[in-house]
């Protein structure tokens, strides 16, 4: 029960991750861009097996951020 808990909250830690990450963090984003979370999930050469997970909840993220992205401009 414990390990099924812990898998479960290591998931929903993970959520938009990389959609975070790429808005918020310096040096991480590339630019002005659309889907900037996907794109980081899928730059991450070592870490793949755990931005895998990420890639569907960054994808909805993602999706919801389109007009606040073709708004905002340049990312850090």
């Amino acid at each position: 029960m414990i390990k099924k808990l812990c898998i479960v909250l290591s998931i929903v830690m993970l959520t938009g991750c990389g959609s975070i990450i790429s808005r918020s963090v310096a040096g991480q984003g590339q630019g002005h861009q659309y889907y900037p979370g996907v794109q980081w999930d899928l730059r991450q050469g070592y870490w793949r097996f755990l931005t895998i997970l990420d890639l569907p909840l960054s994808l909805i993220v993602d999706t919801f951020m389109l007009p606040i992205d073709a708004k905002h401009g340049d990312y850090p």
